[in-house]
């Protein structure tokens, strides 16, 4: 029996600093360690951040005598959809998951990977600057005026889906904005940021999750290629540790992701 056509994860904000890689790595890992066969696709042949941190983490588990459960990486370097669709048959190849991380900025692959997309993850900051990617408010109320073109993208990109969904049984595309939070928002602006998610996700139809702090030892990770998962090779945890740890399970979580059928974790998977 064929294998059926892996599910598509796409981490995508046309704006920097939100967490994007960062949080693309820790979810492709997660799936790993519960047994799923993971690919990921750098989309961003400058910053190559989810590359390298799949590289460096290749290299650390070869230093020290170690596996690590992984997913197949790469790196593409090509505006031309034809090309990435090329690039993941090869690479998704009997794999349960592709996981793609975009640019943030606009760009042609990634608009393409993200009307692709089965599942599409728009990490956002609690700020209104991040939220000006999906929809523009009113400055005095914070009431809702338009959408964004990037929401209006997606929001035709569903449209789509939803027929091909009837004609040639695709999954609809299940769009969350996951929010990640800093340290030095206020909670007015917080509230009326939640207030405005709320208005414009009955609008657009998307769903909005909890996502991750701001916390150093993300930054620190980078360099090893691990991630708050690998228990047994972090050393001694502090609380702040333990308690992104628990945010990460629960963004695993609310993802509803299609988790294969069980299976060991795997490890060193090439």
């Amino acid at each position: 029996m064929p294998h059926a056509a892996p599910h598509r994860i796409v981490f995508a904000n046309e704006k920097g600093g939100t967490g994007k890689s960062t949080t693309a790595v820790h979810i492709a890992v997660a799936l790993a360690y519960r047994g799923a066969r993971v690919a990921a696709i750098d989309l961003d042949p400058r910053q190559r951040t989810l590359y390298r941190y799949f590289e460096n983490r290749k290299e650390t588990a070869a230093r020290r005598g170690i596996e690590l459960p992984t997913a197949r990486f790469d790196v593409l370097d090509s505006s031309d959809p034809a090309e990435l669709e090329a690039n993941v048959s090869e690479i998704g190849e009997g794999v349960d998951f592709v996981v793609f991380d975009t640019p943030g900025r606009d760009d042609p692959l990634a608009r393409h990977a993200a009307t692709e997309a089965d599942t599409l993850v728009t990490p956002l900051n609690d700020s209104f600057v991040d939220f000006d990617l999906i929809g523009q408010v009113d400055a005095e109320t914070f009431k809702v005026r338009r959408l964004s073109f990037y929401a209006e993208l997606i929001w035709e990109a569903r449209i789509k889906r939803g027929r091909a969904q009837l004609e040639q049984g695709r999954r609809e595309m299940d769009w969350v904005v996951v929010r990640n939070r800093t340290g030095h928002i206020e909670a007015r602006n917080m509230a009326r940021i939640e207030q405005a998610l709320k208005e414009l996700s009955k609008r657009v139809g998307f769903r909005v999750a909890q996502g991750l702090s701001e916390r150093v030892i993300y930054r620190e990770l980078f360099p090893s290629g691990l991630t708050l998962l690998d228990k047994g090779h972090l050393g001694e945890l502090g609380t702040s540790h333990l308690v992104a740890r628990q945010e990460l399970r629960e963004l695993v979580a609310s993802l509803n992701l299609p988790m294969p059928a069980k299976r060991e974790p795997e490890l060193a998977f090439a």
